[in-house]
């Protein structure tokens, strides 16, 4: 071959000038080179042939007859070059030149049907470049009328059949039609007709049918397509005895084939003769092979022994396929530069490393995996048909680190990649199934890390589209299924939203029957369907849910035979599964089996085995619930003894010790109530103390022992009491400081369980144990948590990142850490995770401690100290209420003295039938005609004031003057009284009113903060004034608009004023308003949801405008909020200290003074309270001071309340903040 090329470069330098000898001199050359191209790989001899190519066609006229030719060779190297290195520019060019030559062969030409194949050949590499479905439809019509042209008998019949049926199979793939994928079979089954015994193109007739039925089979899964696919390409193997030319496909082509078999129904002989098959084929590749061929048959021997080693689990084939694919790899290194086989040799490796690193997390492995793919994808750039799938693998191995480091920046790198890939697929491209998957799944990664819904939501949305791809008999389509099943089941722990739920389990139960009995994931399916309908039981209660879950994890146990690695596990699952139904229906054997598949469990869970404390936990809980059913003491030391077994491996530090610490508890409580030793109760507060050594790796079990600890030393007067409520907020802090903030539903039950009547009860004890700034720093501890973490994390944050570089990169490094920190807490179950977790909480600890050495943040993260909350009450005393079920207290803090303690003469059941009291009176008030009975009203109220208020009266008249300002503080059951509003209501007797102007704050630190909020410029404020008459739910508020123009009447002319009504009114314009205006007007409906309070909402003309919605906003130094809406002030049905209602989000998102309602409002009344509040807003100046609010409120009432007007219409509003 190189001697005939240097004979034909001689020929062409001594060729004459005549332009047709030179050209055909240029053209001998070219095929030459091209030739040697085929047969070397050497890239520069297919640049300089179409070099030659051009040079030869530019000396050859337009009307020449060899023109077509030479159009059609220049064509073909083009394309040649674009399989190569895989420039768009390359198979444009080809195509035009194709085209040119179909010009020349008009209808009637003999060589027409040529012409029409090759521009159909180069349109069909096109759409497999870009994935323009015109491209491949025409490339179809051409393919058609090629094979118009080639009737029965033509010689050339055959190829065109194949040609047209590799473009049906191609259009299938991208629209899924199966008519078109039918039809290609059809053609692909004359094709071989064609070519009966002894035809020189049978073998590949064969093996084009076997590829055909291959592929009906993926879609369809019927059988018998891919067995004939199999007896096709043995019979193609048969036509290629040892010694042809082409034995080296067949090979490779049954191999495969057999691979495709085995991954549907795992048969392993299939896979074990593929191997076979592989090494045969690459014995007919030595070394000195062509690079191409060699290669491929490394990379799939490698990939065969890669699935072997995914289903037996053997190290050597994993690690010889390793070895393969470097050997391949280095063979293309070879190559010239830019080798297209390079790129596949990088991936392969890639993924085999990848594998590797699954199951031995060997961290080298991934870092090497990520440089392969950085390399695969600098080969593969803009325009290369395998960038995406590219930038997917990097993607997925940076994901794949983040999920072993924690560094969220690989996953942010992770899904901008997914992001880039998913926008180089055409939208309802066939491929697009794969980068929606992969984003999704990133996404959802994120969500977990994060605890961002929008992410979570986001990938609900890919999920669902990648799974609209995947119609019914699509090979992925389970796949698929059980993602956006996943996603769902997620949504559904953070939101409570039972259809999806609902729906998880419908996707779930789909995805099992679409596994076959031997499928390799079945039992991963039966798992999360049954965890799915265990959700379901314990949200809904209906036993036959249990039931089936109990079913599936049988299932699951049985294809997990004696020495599965998953067996225990499966054990485990079930064993608790029936643990649930036995406490719900008390059936005996249930237990009995409970304990048994514990036992079995824990035999495959020796000593040293990372699980097995977990095991020996859930055994005893077994036979603490035995005792409990059969008091038989055995059962109970039984269970203790498992528990000290358990706690001894679970070392100080480790994540499962305060689980284990609850159980050991409980018992040996349980059995000194039986006994009487006095030996276990004190090993009980023993085991209790250790918990106040517990460092930053604070889970929700924490927080539950804590609160537990505290009030079993409240029970049995332990002395430890102290320390325990101090140990269940320390904690409670610092669970909330990892994990941030979030409004979901799972995020505030945690909170809820862990601070209800927490800090009131630790406020109690303090009292009465005389240790009284103690108790108010308790107190500030534990209630309104979610809003405390606002105004004592991400405050200090901003502030701490604007002090400089130094701040600002220790704010991203903590926010970092706490993530990683709170995502490795949550996702860790046995001690494999506590080193992660160990040096996490080093990290974390560290980072606090640079934070507090800069200038103003030495108490970061830190409780504030009492001498630091009495400046709450610098321009009036606040007054604490609290309810625990040992005593009602009242505090009055003062400014510049100790707290002044007002025992109350009430229990906390009587408050609370107070409370329930006063909700009967005014449940219909302002919304019905009929006015409420007076005397009832005014019975609560003197009740509120004979053992509440008056008392308190009593004292701050020894301390303060009549008329002064005092802020109420109320906990607990006192949070629903209208404490303000309290008076004796008798003649020549003062009610409250009289005596003070009442305020009100959830918290100290949040009328401290209001106090701090002092706008930062003095530039004229902004009002606008929103009002919603005409909502997209609920009634008309007919007077909406009347006192819209009362608010501007009396703000217009003062101050720049806008107005949002009816349309206007959405909840986008009204998010903008927020956002740029200092004092707001709110008329409209105010919607509580005591049960989802973060879901309380005002009503707008196109939906609800939530508190999720108001708190995310950066307001601009807002001052003052009137909530002309009702119920303003309701939270939580059953944990009110929290304050998640509406009022309490305007403070917090930082308006200083808001005024809100704690019932239904009276539009008529609302109105004339509005207009005399206005009127007694202006200062002598004639200005606007948000601090003279609670004074205008308070003369307004006292106003109207001399026009008659119903009590219970004009005591509904109240003052919270400055």
């Amino acid at each position: 071959m190189a001697d005939n090329v240097e004979l034909l470069r001689v020929a062409l330098r001594e060729c004459s000038a005549d332009p047709s000898d030179r050209s055909d001199s240029l053209h001998d050359l070219a095929n030459s080179l091209k030739n040697r191209f085929e047969q070397r790989g050497v890239l520069s001899d297919l640049d300089e042939a179409i070099e030659l190519y051009r040079a030869a066609l530019t000396l050859c006229p337009l009307d020449h007859f060899n023109r077509s030719i030479y159009l059609n060779n220049l064509a073909v190297g083009l394309q040649g070059r674009f399989k190569q290195q895989g420039i768009l520019s390359d198979l444009d060019e080809a195509i035009e030149l194709h085209q040119a030559a179909l010009a020349l062969h008009p209808p009637g030409h003999s060589n027409r049907s040529s012409s029409l194949n090759n521009l159909a050949l180069s349109l069909q590499s096109r759409f497999n470049q870009q994935g323009i479905l015109s491209d491949l439809d025409r490339a179809i019509d051409l393919y058609r009328a090629a094979l118009a042209l080639r009737p029965p008998g033509h010689s050339d019949r055959s190829s065109s059949l194949t040609n047209l049926a590799a473009g049906l199979q191609d259009r299938f793939k991208q629209q899924g039609i199966l008519s078109d994928l039918d039809e290609a079979i059809e053609y692909l089954q004359a094709a071989l007709a064609l070519c009966p015994a002894g035809h020189p193109d049978q073998s590949k007739s064969l093996n084009n049918l076997a590829i055909g039925l291959q592929s009906r089979f993926k879609e369809q899964g019927i059988l018998s397509d891919i067995d004939e696919a199999i007896s096709l390409q043995r019979a193609a193997l048969a036509l290629h005895p040892p010694g042809h030319s082409d034995q080296l496909s067949s090979l490779q082509n049954l191999a495969t084939s057999l691979q495709n078999r085995f991954n549907h129904q795992c048969v392993l002989s299939d896979l074990d003769e593929a191997i076979h098959l592989h090494r045969a084929a690459l014995a007919l590749c030595p070394s000195v092979h062509t690079t191409g061929s060699r290669s491929f048959s490394l990379n799939n021997l490698a990939t065969a022994l890669q699935d072997r080693f995914e289903q037996q689990g053997t190290l050597s084939d994993l690690d010889e396929a390793i070895s393969l694919h470097r050997t391949a790899l280095a063979q293309v290194a070879l190559s010239p530069p830019g080798h297209s086989d390079r790129s596949t040799s990088l991936n392969n490796l890639a993924i085999s490393l990848q594998s590797r690193f699954k199951h031995h997390c060997i961290l080298s492995d991934l870092d090497e995996v990520i440089e392969l793919h950085q390399a695969a994808l600098a080969l593969r750039p803009a325009g290369h048909f395998g960038r995406s799938q590219s930038l997917n693998n990097l993607a997925n191995s940076l994901q794949a680190r983040f999920l072993q480091q924690g560094v969220l920046s690989d996953l942010n790198e992770a899904i901008e990649l997914h992001q880039t890939a998913l926008a180089l697929c055409p939208a309802g491209h066939a491929d697009q199934s794969w980068p929606l998957n992969n984003l999704a799944n990133s996404l959802y990664y994120r969500f977990l890390q994060t605890g961002v819904l929008s992410d979570l939501d986001q990938a609900i949305v890919f999920n669902r589209a990648a799974l609209a791809l995947c119609p019914s008999g699509h090979t992925k389509r389970s796949f698929s299924l059980n993602n956006l099943a996943l996603c769902l089941r997620h949504r559904f722990l953070q939101r409570r939203v039972p259809s999806d739920l609902n729906e998880a389990i419908d996707l779930h139960r789909v995805t099992l029957a679409l596994q076959h009995p031997a499928h390799s994931e079945r039992s991963s399916s039966l798992s999360n369907l049954a965890i799915c309908l265990q959700d379901r039981f314990e949200q809904c209660g209906d036993l036959s849910d249990l039931n089936e879950a109990i079913d599936h994890y049988q299932a699951t146990l049985a294809l997990h035979p004696p020495g599965h690695s998953d067996r225990s596990k499966s054990l485990n699952n079930l064993a608790i599964s029936l643990l649930h139904r036995f406490r719900h229906h008390c059936v005996l054997s249930d237990l009995d089996d409970a304990i048994e598949l514990h036992q079995a469990a824990l035999v495959l869970r020796p000593a040293g085995h990372s699980n097995r404390s977990s095991s020996l936990n859930n055994l005893a809980i077994c036979f603490q619930d035995k005792f409990q059913q059969w008091s038989i003491l055995s059962d109970l030391n039984e269970a203790i003894d498992l528990l000290l077994a358990a706690l001894a491996l679970c070392p100080a530090g480790h994540l499962g010790r305060s689980g284990i610490i609850k159980n050991l508890t409980m018992n040996l409580q349980l059995r000194f109530i039986m006994q009487g030793q006095p030996s276990d109760l004190e090993d009980a507060f023993g085991l209790y103390a250790q918990l106040s050594q517990v460092s930053h790796t604070v889970s929700h079990i924490d927080l539950e022992v804590t609160k537990i600890w505290a009030g079993m030393a409240e029970k049995w007067m332990h002395g430890s009491a102290l320390a325990a409520y101090q140990t269940a907020l320390r904690l409670l802090d610092v669970w909330q400081h990892i994990g941030g903030l979030s409004s979901s539903s799972r995020h505030f039950e945690v909170v809820r369980e862990a601070t209800s009547s927490l800090a009131m009860n630790a406020f109690s004890w303090s009292v009465r144990h005389g240790a009284l700034t103690t108790a108010v720093e308790l107190l500030e501890q534990g209630r309104a948590v979610f809003w405390t973490q606002l105004a004592r994390f991400h405050t200090p944050l901003d502030d701490i990142s604007a002090s400089g570089p130094i701040g600002k990169a220790l704010v991203e490094e903590f926010t970092q850490v706490s993530i990683q920190l709170r995502n490795t807490i949550d996702s860790s179950s046995t001690a494999d995770e506590s080193p992660p977790i160990h040096r996490l909480t080093i990290q974390w600890d560290d980072v606090i401690s640079r934070i507090r050495m800069l200038p103003g943040f030495s108490r970061f993260l830190l409780p504030p100290l009492f001498s630091d909350l009495r400046a709450a009450a610098r321009d009036g005393p606040v007054v604490i209420v609290n309810a625990s079920w040992r005593s009602c207290d009242a505090f009055i803090v003062l400014h510049d003295q100790d707290p002044v303690h007002v025992p109350l003469g009430i229990t906390q059941a009587q408050v609370s039938e107070l409370s329930i009291e006063f909700q009967s009176v005014t449940v219909d008030a302002g919304s019905s005609d009929d006015r409420l009975e007076a005397h009832k009203m005014v019975g609560v109220l003197r009740k509120i004031w004979e053992d509440i208020v008056g008392p308190i009266v009593k004292a701050l008249r020894k301390l303060i003057s009549r008329g002064s300002r005092i802020w109420w503080c109320p906990t607990a059951e006192f949070t629903l009284l209208p404490l303000h509003a309290a008076g004796p209501y008798a003649m020549k007797s003062h009610n409250l009113s009289h005596f003070y102007i009442s305020s009100y704050t959830p918290t100290l630190v949040a009328l401290i903060r209001a106090r701090q909020q002092v706008a930062r410029d003095a530039s004229t404020p902004h009002f606008v004034a929103i009002g919603q008459g005409q909502p997209d739910s609920g009634k008309e508020l007919p007077r909406v608009a009347a006192e819209l123009d009362a608010v501007a009447d009396r703000i217009a002319p003062i101050l720049p004023f806008t107005s949002l009504a009816d349309s206007d009114a959405t909840v986008q314009q009204a998010l903008d308003a927020l956002s740029r205006h200092q004092w707001l007007h709110l008329a409209c409906h105010g919607v509580p949801n005591r049960e989802k309070p973060f879901e309380s909402s005002f009503t707008m003309r196109d939906g609800p405008l939530a508190i999720t919605d108001i708190i995310r906003p950066h307001l601009q130094h807002p001052e003052f909020a009137f909530l002309s809406a009702c119920h303003t002030t309701v939270g939580h049905a059953s944990s009110p200290d929290e304050a998640i209602h509406l009022a309490a989000a305007m403070q917090f998102c930082g308006f200083r003074s808001v005024i809100g309602s704690m019932w239904s409002v009276d539009d008529e009344v609302a109105g004339q309270v509005v207009s005399v509040f206005y009127d007694n807003m202006f200062d002598g100046s004639g200005r606007l001071d948000c601090t003279g609010a609670a004074v205008a409120l308070h003369n307004a009432v006292k106003k109207l309340r001399k026009e008659k007007i119903p009590l219970e219409r004009l005591i509904v509003f109240i003052h919270i903040g400055v």
